[in-house]
C-alpha cells in the first residue's frame, strides 16, 4: 500500500509540474451588486473568478473587492437570482444588477448515467451537496445524510468506522443483500466506508422505481449516486480542512451500585429458595462503576489536503485524507488514510478522456464484541484490582456463571487488529460526433483485501478468565470486482421539442475469496512472532472458500420535453445474472415510465402572481434484486469429521447432502408508483416538494420453515415466498431569504411517513419467527406474517404483577410466583400458552423527519440540524438477558416489585431464564427520539485581510454532533439496527456518542 501511495504521489507531482498555465497580471476589481428591480443592494452575493476557486462575498452594502486577472470573467451568484458572468476587460470597477429568477429549476441533477435539469426530472430524486456532508463530524458520508432527505431512514452504529444502515422508502426485502446500491463515479459498490466525505461533490438519492430502473438488477432497495470532486480550469487551488475534537457517551445507563446490587441479588436468591448471598450489602458501598471504568472521552482528528486546477486542455484534482478516531471503549482505535487522484484530458475537440483512482488503508484495534454485555452485567461488588494489583475475581464473591468475569480482563487480553486495503476507480473516454451524438466507454474496478488477526495468549487473570493454550486466528478475504459500461447518447433540441436518447450495455464480474486459519501454542514476544507456522502443526486448521458472480445488461432511456411544459421519461433495462443460471429466470426485464406537467408554463398561468412554479409528476416502474447468495438453486454436499466413507476397506472423509434448495427461483421484483408536486411561492423564496408512493415487492425471496426431521442442517427453505408493500407520503419545504442588513437564512423541513405490510406468504398464516438475541429462555421475539409488518414484535401482553400467592392460585398461571408478570389470557381458555401471544410493537419507523437550517451574517455562519423518528418500537432485551446474578439497571432497582403492592408494573428480581423472560410487552418500549444532529458555528476572516495575506479564505468553526438527545427509551439509544426480521432488539448494542470539534479551513 505504501508503494501504491508513493506512485500516486509521484504521478500527481508529474501532473502538477507538466501543466503549463498562463496567467494574466492580476488587478483589483471593485464594485457593487444591486437588485435589477428595486435597485436595492444585495449582501452576501458570491463573486467568483470563473474557472478558479478564488472568490469573495459582497458586504452588507453590496460592495465587493476581488483580485483577478485582467482578462478574467467574474461570476455573480445568489439564491433567487439569475447567475451573471461579466468579463473584466482590464476594468477596475464593475457594478452589477442581478435579475430575480427561479434558477433552481435550471440546476443540474445527477441521475443514472447522466444529468438532467431539475425542471425535466419526472421521478423522485433528492440531492445533497458535498459541502453539507462535510459539515458533519461523521467519517462515513452516509451518516451525514441523516435527517436531510424525506423518506430515507438511516440507523447509525457508534463503533468507529462502522457503516450505517440506510433504508429508502421502507424495508422491501429480507433475504440476501438488503442494502442499497451505491454508484460512485460510475462504479457499483455495496458500501462506501472508503470514501472521504471531503472528496464528495454531491450525492443523489434515487427514491422511486422510475429513476431507479436504469440500474434494474440491483435497484430494488434504492440507489445512491455519489459524484466526487473533479478538477476545474484555473490556477492551482490548495485547500486544507482539518478538525480535532472528542467523542463522549450520551445518555449513559445508570446501573445499580454495589450496595443496591447486593440487596437485589439477595432478593433473587430468596425468590429461588436459596440463602442470601451477601451478609451485609451496605458494606460494599458504591463499588465499581464498570461503565466509568471502561468508557472514555475519545479523541478524534481529521485532516484533508487537496489540490485543484487545470488548463483548457487538462484538469486535475488530488487529495489526501487522514482520520484517527478512538472508540469510546478504552483500547479501541480506528485509523483511515485516503488518497484520490482524478485527471481529465481534452485530447481533441471531440474527444475527452480521464480517470479517477482512490486508495484507502484502514487499520483498527478492535474490542471484544461482547464487552457491552459484560459492562451491563458485571457485578459492582467486584473491584477492578485487589490491593496486591491482581484482578478482582467474581468467583471470590460466588456470583456464579452468569457474570463470572471482570471486564477489565477482557479489555487487557483481547488482542485483535484489522487491516483493510482498497484500490478503486475508473477510466473513461468520451467521443462527441455528428454534433448530437456522444459515445462513452468506461471501465471501473474495486480491489480490496481485508485481514483480521486475533491472538489469545496464555494467561490466568481470574478463575473464569484464563487460558491454558495460546491461539492465533488469521482471517483474510479479498474482493476483485470490475465493471465495463458503454453508452451512446443522442441529444437535440428542435423548435419546441427537446429529446435525449440513451442506449447502453454493462458487464460486471464480482469475485470474493477468503481463507481462515487457526494455530495453537503460538508464542508471543512481539507482533513479529505471530505466525501460524510457529504453532503446533498437528492442530493447525485452514478453511477457505469464495464466490463468483457475473452479469450482463442492456438498457435504454428516452427523455422528451415539449416547450418545457410536457415531460416524458421512459426506461427499459434487461439484466442477466449468473445467480439464476440453470435454476430460474436468467433474464429480468425492468421497464419504467414517468411524466410531468409544468403548469406554470401554460398561458393561463402567465399573469398570476401567487405561484412562481408548479409541476405535477407521476411515475411507474419495476426494479429487481439480485442480492442473493451465489447459485441458490444448486444442491451442494458438505464434508465433516462425523461423515466417513469406506472404499475397499479404507476410510475416507465422507460427504452428505444436508440442505434443501429450490429447483427454480425467480427474480425478486419491486413495482413502484409515485405521484408528486413541486411548487415555488413568494418570489421563489418558498419551495415545496411533496408526493405519495406505493412500492410493492413481488415474489420476494424468503425463507420458510421446514421439518428438521428430514435431516437438514437448516430448518428453512429459500424460495419466492412472499409479497411486501410499503406505502407512504413525503413532504419537503424550504424557505430562503435575505434582509437589507445582510442577514441571510434558509430553513428546510422534511417528513416521511411509511407503512410496511406483508401482503401474502405462500405458507398463508404460518408465521416466520426470528429475533432471539438476548432472550434468555430461548424464545423468539419477532414474527413476520401475512397482514402484519416485517419483523414485528410478538409475545405476551402483560396485565400486571402478581401480588400474592392467592392471586397466583386464582389465575391461569398456577406455576407463577408473587412478583411475576401476569399475562393476559387473550383467548379466554384459562391457559397461558403460545396462543395468547399478540403483536407488541413495530420496529419499522412510521415517521422520520428533519429540520435543517443555515444562517449567515457578515462573516459569521451558523447551521443547526434536527432529526428524529416516531411511530417505532424497540425491544429492550438487556433487562432479562440473565443467566444468574448479573447486574440490574438503577431504573429496575428503583421500581422493582419487593412485596405486595410495591409495584404493579415492574416484576421482582426473578426475571432471568424463567417465564418472566418470555417476550412480552414490558420489554417493548417507545423508540421515538428527537436529537440535535449537528450545530456548527463558523467565522471567515475578512476578504480584505485575505487579499493582504495572498490567501483566498480562512474559516474557523466549532460544532457539536448528537449533543442533545430526547427520548423515553431506558437504554443508551433507541437508534437500533439489525436485519429486517431481527431489527430493533437491544442486546447490548454499541451506543452512540456526542462529538465536539474545533476546525480550520484554509484555501490558498
Amino acid at each position: 500500500m505504501k508503494r501504491i501511495f508513493t506512485r500516486i504521489s509521484v504521478l500527481v507531482g508529474i501532473c502538477l509540474l507538466t501543466i503549463n498555465v498562463a496567467f494574466a497580471q492580476n488587478i483589483t476589481v471593485k464594485g457593487r451588486v444591486m437588485d435589477s428591480g428595486d435597485k436595492s443592494t444585495i449582501p452576501s452575493v458570491s463573486v467568483l473568478v470563473k474557472g478558479t476557486q478564488t472568490g469573495t462575498q459582497t458586504d452588507p452594502s453590496g460592495a465587493y473587492s476581488i483580485s483577478a486577472p485582467a482578462n478574467a470573467t467574474l461570476v455573480f451568484q445568489y439564491l433567487g437570482y439569475t447567475t451573471q458572468e461579466v468579463a473584466v476587460n482590464n476594468r477596475t470597477t464593475i457594478n452589477v444588477e442581478l435579475a430575480s429568477s427561479s434558477q433552481q429549476l435550471e440546476q443540474v441533477v445527477v441521475v443514472g448515467y447522466g444529468t438532467q435539469r431539475k425542471i425535466d426530472v419526472t421521478g423522485s430524486v433528492a440531492t445533497v451537496k458535498g459541502e453539507e456532508i462535510s459539515k458533519q463530524a461523521s467519517i462515513n458520508p452516509i451518516s451525514a445524510l441523516q435527517g436531510k432527505v424525506a423518506g430515507v431512514s438511516i440507523t447509525n452504529n457508534g463503533a468507529p468506522g462502522s457503516s450505517p444502515q440506510i433504508t429508502i422508502r421502507g424495508t422491501g426485502t429480507i433475504y440476501g443483500n438488503t442494502g442499497v446500491l451505491y454508484v460512485v463515479d460510475g462504479v457499483w459498490y455495496d458500501e462506501i466506508s472508503f470514501l472521504n466525505p471531503a472528496d464528495i461533490e454531491n450525492i443523489s438519492i434515487l427514491k422511486d422505481a422510475s429513476s431507479q430502473s436504469i440500474y434494474g438488477i440491483r435497484a430494488a432497495n434504492g440507489v445512491v449516486l455519489v459524484t466526487t470532486k473533479k478538477g476545474k480550469t484555473g490556477e492551482p487551488v490548495i485547500s486544507y480542512n482539518g478538525s480535532i475534537g472528542f467523542k463522549a457517551v450520551t445518555n449513559q445507563v445508570e446501573m445499580a451500585n454495589a450496595t443496591e446490587y447486593a440487596t437485589i441479588i439477595n432478593e433473587l436468591s430468596a425468590s429461588n429458595g436459596a440463602s442470601p448471598l451477601f451478609a451485609n450489602p451496605s458494606s460494599f458501598g458504591v463499588g465499581t462503576n464498570w461503565y466509568d471504568q471502561a468508557l472514555r472521552n475519545a479523541l478524534q482528528t481529521n485532516h484533508q489536503l487537496s489540490v485543484n486546477g487545470g488548463t483548457e486542455k487538462t484538469t486535475y484534482n488530488f487529495s489526501l485524507g487522514y482520520t484517527n478516531e478512538d472508540g469510546i471503549v478504552k483500547t479501541q482505535n480506528y485509523k483511515r488514510y485516503t488518497a484520490k487522484l482524478s485527471n481529465d484530458f481534452q485530447v481533441l475537440k471531440p474527444l475527452k478522456i480521464g480517470y479517477t483512482v482512490s486508495g484507502t488503508s484502514i487499520n483498527s484495534n478492535d474490542i471484544d464484541g461482547g464487552i457491552f454485555r459484560q459492562l451491563y452485567a458485571a457485578g459492582p461488588v467486584v473491584p477492578v484490582y485487589y490491593a496486591d494489583g491482581s484482578y478482582g475475581d467474581a468467583n471470590d464473591f460466588s456470583l456464579g456463571g452468569g457474570n463470572n468475569f471482570n471486564p477489565q480482563v477482557t479489555l487487557d487480553f483481547y488482542n485483535q487488529q484489522s487491516k483493510n486495503y482498497r484500490i478503486n476507480g475508473n477510466v473513461y473516454a468520451e467521443l462527441t460526433f455528428l454534433k448530437n451524438f456522444t459515445f462513452r466507454t468506461s471501465a471501473g474496478g474495486d480491489f480490496g483485501q481485508n485481514e483480521v488477526r486475533g491472538y489469545t495468549p496464555l494467561y490466568a487473570a481470574t478463575q473464569g478468565q484464563r487460558t491454558t493454550q495460546s491461539t492465533l486466528r488469521i482471517n483474510r478475504s479479498e474482493t476483485r470486482n470490475w465493471i465495463l459500461e458503454n453508452t451512446l447518447t443522442y441529444k437535440n433540441t428542435f423548435g419546441d421539442h427537446s429529446i435525449t436518447v440513451l442506449a447502453g450495455t454493462t458487464a460486471q464480474r464480482r469475485k470474493s475469496y477468503f481463507v481462515n486459519a487457526t494455530a495453537f501454542d503460538v508464542p508471543n514476544t512481539s507482533d513479529g512472532d505471530l505466525y501460524l507456522s510457529l504453532g503446533t502443526a498437528a492442530t493447525r486448521t485452514v478453511v477457505d472458500g469464495g464466490s463468483l458472480s457475473t452479469s450482463n445488461s442492456y438498457f435504454g432511456r428516452v427523455n422528451y420535453s415539449f416547450k418545457d411544459k410536457y415531460l416524458l421519461n421512459a426506461t427499459l433495462r434487461g439484466d442477466a445474472a449468473s445467480q439464476f443460471f440453470g435454476g430460474g429466470d436468467l433474464w429480468g426485464y425492468f421497464p419504467a415510465v414517468g411524466a410531468g406537467w409544468v403548469v406554470t408554463n401554460e398561458d393561463f398561468m402567465k399573469d398570476q402572481k401567487v405561484v412562481n412554479y408548479l409541476k405535477l409528476k407521476g411515475s411507474w416502474g419495476k426494479v429487481g434484486n439480485a442480492g442473493v447468495p451465489v447459485n441458490p438453486t444448486t444442491l451442494t454436499v458438505a464434508q465433516g469429521g462425523n461423515l466417513v466413507a469406506f472404499f475397499n476397506g479404507v476410510g475416507y472423509t465422507g460427504a452428505n447432502v444436508n440442505s434443501l434448495v429450490p429447483s427454480f427461483l425467480n427474480w425478486e421484483r419491486t413495482t413502484g408508483t409515485d405521484i408528486g408536486i413541486e411548487a415555488r411561492f413568494l418570489d421563489n423564496r418558498l419551495s415545496i416538494e411533496t408526493g405519495v408512493y406505493n412500492k410493492k415487492t413481488e415474489q420476494a425471496i424468503f425463507e420458510i420453515p421446514i421439518l428438521s426431521s428430514i435431516g437438514t442442517s437448516s430448518g428453512t427453505l429459500v424460495g419466492n415466498q412472499a409479497d411486501f408493500q410499503n406505502r407512504g407520503f413525503e413532504f419537503l419545504a424550504t424557505y430562503a431569504d435575505k434582509t437589507e442588513s445582510g442577514f441571510n437564512y434558509s430553513i428546510s423541513g422534511n417528513i416521511g411517513i411509511n407503512n410496511n405490510k406483508v401482503l401474502s406468504v405462500v405458507t398463508g398464516q404460518n408465521p416466520i419467527y426470528a429475533g432471539g438475541a438476548g432472550i434468555a429462555n430461548g424464545a423468539l421475539a419477532t414474527r413476520t406474517i401475512q397482514g402484519g409488518a416485517i419483523g414485528e414484535f410478538f409475545g405476551y401482553k402483560v396485565g400486571g404483577i402478581f401480588q400474592t400467592a392467592a392471586e397466583v392460585a386464582a389465575s391461569a398461571q398456577t406455576g407463577a410466583k408473587p412478583g411475576d408478570f401476569r399475562y393476559v389470557d387473550q383467548n379466554g381458555d384459562n391457559i397461558i400458552d403460545g396462543k395468547d401471544r399478540v403483536v407488541l410493537g413495530n420496529p419499522n419507523p412510521k415517521y422520520s423527519y428533519g429540520l435543517n437550517t443555515s444562517f449567515g451574517y457578515k462573516n459569521f455562519d451558523l447551521s443547526i440540524d434536527v432529526q428524529g423518528v416516531a411511530g417505532v418500537d424497540v425491544y429492550n432485551a438487556n433487562i432479562a438477558y440473565r443467566f444468574g446474578n448479573e447486574n440490574f439497571s438503577k431504573d429496575f432497582y428503583d421500581n422493582r416489585w419487593t412485596g405486595p403492592n410495591t409495584s404493579t408494573t415492574y416484576p421482582s428480581a426473578n426475571v432471568g431464564s424463567t417465564t418472566n423472560a418470555a417476550p412480552n410487552s414490558f420489554y417493548v418500549e417507545d423508540g421515538s427520539y428527537i436529537r440535535v444532529r449537528n450545530i456548527q458555528l463558523g467565522y471567515a476572516l475578512p476578504s480584505m485581510l485575505m487579499s493582504k495575506w495572498k490567501m483566498q479564505r480562512v474559516r474557523v468553526f466549532v460544532d457539536a454532533q448528537n449533543a442533545i438527545n430526547i427520548f423515553g427509551y431506558k437504554g443508551f439509544t433507541p437508534e437500533i439496527g439489525g436485519t429486517p426480521t431481527n431489527a430493533g432488539i437491544d442486546a447490548s448494542v454499541y451506543p452512540l456518542s456526542a462529538t465536539y470539534r474545533l476546525g480550520l479551513q484554509v484555501t490558498f
